[in-house]
């Protein structure tokens, strides 16, 4: 046995984003000593600079909004998506315990979530698939409510929103602020919030930043114990046991004694090129990720050195982006619902409905690249007509793109395809004949080649006004091609876990004392991404539910 620590939790925590706070806030409420260690020097991780969401089925405020949810209808749908990528016993859990974990942090913590009506399941025609959605996202915030030192430390995620609070329910009609009543209307509700705040002093925050702020709020309140600029460095293992942690704090190793169980919730490897390059798809580039830069692949690695399992190593959540230089990659999510645009190969044509879910999309990205028509990157197309009439890479609409964007060939420009067709590379009659194509699609209202529009996701963020809100043709110059590559949220792959989080070894026996959950776990909704939020959700219910384990065992 080790002699002495440095420390002693009952509960040693890696990663701070919402696995990490929803392990640390349920070790509170359960009477446990809980410390939370984060190797930057901000806490929040890829959850702060996320929607915040959480798709958690037959959860409290679904029951409130009528929809009419079931666990059967919930399994149903999980089984024809997730199918059985993952046991069942997994999805079994995430159904129990996902709505007992929403109803216990409104009851007890500050961690608040209202529905987001209409946000619709990722494949909603499918069994057990919801059109009116399953999401739910954090109620927006008051930044002053929390020290100056949290506000100082707190991840930002820098969305260019110039200084106005948006949630993801606002984002929907502000889209169309152009386009319909209904637009203008919440840009009103949007403009009269930044009023108020202005005038009463108050910093509203929504979306993931909402959702960290209110667990970092809720942890102080609590007692909870959050480190900085601490690196996890090694697992201390005794008689076949996870008994502590090593990490490197202030420039020198402490030992932290884990009397319950150490959890592993430091994300994923996207900011690693090499583990990369070793597990997922080429090309790949950590450039390409809006993980936060500490997921490095840390927890992976010492949970294979401690005898773990892993598994999908070679997915992430995709999320198709555009990478300015020397800014971070914007991720593509509304964007790509609009009319007046395509997305094309190098060799000029389409290859996937532009509209489906990120991850969908990017799975399609990888799909259909060959040497002769690559897709890493893919071109991104509109006119000016959308460009006036849509919000597009957080521009509003009729708002010109950055000059330096178009002074440097980022983005480019021209007055005819024959012209963009040359600035971007592409066959000038592949992509001519490509637009055609398109263009008569959009006429008649049907995308026979893709199906775009045919889904109610698809439509979420397309135009209603339009017969069909996701075809206009392109026939308005200026054009406009930036580039697309195939970029994540986080990688899938992980250490494999059980109903309880409990790390597992090749021959399916539990590593006694280490837990896993978020991205640094295998994903529990397997190869696909059933809903909004099915990356925070589940993160948030299997830290609850390994902290619970630890509660019960003394």
């Amino acid at each position: 046995m080790k002699d002495s620590w440095d420390h002693t939790y009952d509960v040693v925590i890696a990663g701070s984003g919402a696995a990490g706070f929803a392990a640390a806030l349920t070790a509170r409420l359960r009477g446990l000593r809980a410390l939370i260690i984060e190797k930057t020097d901000r806490y929040g991780g890829s959850t702060a600079l996320s929607g915040g969401a959480i798709w958690v089925p037959t959860n409290f405020h679904l029951d409130a909004a009528g929809l009419g949810d079931t666990r059967e209808k919930a399994r149903a749908y999980l089984d024809a998506t997730v199918g059985d990528r993952v046991p069942d016993a997994l999805k079994d859990a995430y159904l129990t315990n996902g709505p007992r974990m929403v109803r216990e942090f409104h009851d007890r913590t500050a961690v608040r979530f209202v529905y987001t009506p209409g946000y619709s399941d990722y494949f909603p025609e499918r069994l057990g698939g919801y059109p009116q959605g399953r999401s739910v996202e954090p109620a927006v915030f008051d930044f002053a409510n929390l020290t100056a030192e949290q506000r100082r430390t707190m991840r930002r995620a820098g969305l260019p929103t110039y200084g106005l609070t948006i949630t993801s329910y606002d984002f929907r009609y502000l889209n169309m602020v152009a386009r319909t009543w209904a637009g203008r209307r919440t840009s009103v509700k949007v403009g009269l919030r930044a009023a108020k705040a202005l005038a009463t002093g108050a910093k509203p925050l929504s979306l993931g930043e909402a959702l960290i702020a209110r667990m970092r709020h809720s942890l102080a309140s609590l007692g909870g114990d959050l480190w900085l600029s601490t690196a996890l460095t090694g697992l201390i293992e005794e008689n076949g046991r996870i008994t502590g942690v090593r990490a490197l704090r202030n420039g020198r190793e402490v030992t932290i004694q884990a009397t319950g169980g150490v959890i592993l919730a430091s994300g994923g490897f996207s900011h690693n090129q090499q583990l990369r390059e070793k597990h997922l798809p080429a090309p790949t580039s950590t450039a390409w990720s809006s993980a936060s830069e500490g997921q490095t692949g840390d927890a992976l690695q010492l949970g294979i050195e401690a005898g773990a399992a892993t598994d999908l190593l070679d997915k992430v959540w995709g999320a198709p982006s555009v990478c300015p230089p020397g800014e971070r990659p914007f991720f593509l999510v509304a964007d790509r619902g609009i009319p007046g645009m395509v997305i094309v190969n190098q060799a000029g044509e389409r290859y996937a409905n532009e509209a489906a879910p990120y991850h969908q999309f990017v799975d399609a990205m990888y799909a259909a690249h060959t040497p002769e028509a690559s897709t890493v990157p893919s071109w991104l197309i509109l006119d000016a007509r959308a460009k006036s009439r849509y919000l597009f890479m957080g521009l509003f609409p009729g708002q010109p793109f950055p000059r330096k964007w178009l002074a440097d060939g980022f983005i480019k420009k021209a007055d005819s395809v024959a012209d963009l067709a040359r600035a971007t590379g592409t066959p000038a009659d592949r992509l001519a004949a490509t637009l055609d194509r398109f263009n008569a699609f959009a006429r008649a209202g049907r995308d026979e080649d893709h199906h775009r529009g045919d889904s109610v996701y698809d439509r979420y963020y397309g135009d209603p006004t339009l017969p069909n809100p996701n075809l206009a043709p392109l026939t308005k110059p200026p054009y406009y091609a930036i580039p697309v590559h195939p970029g994540d949220i986080g990688t899938k792959g992980g250490l494999v876990t059980d109903a309880d989080a409990r790390v597992l070894r090749e021959d399916g026996t539990p590593i006694d004392g280490l837990y896993a959950s978020g991205n640094a776990s295998a994903a529990p909704m397997g190869e696909t991404y059933p809903g909004p939020g099915a990356t925070i959700g589940p993160a948030m219910t299997f830290s609850w539910a390994a902290v619970n384990r630890v509660a019960a065992l003394g």
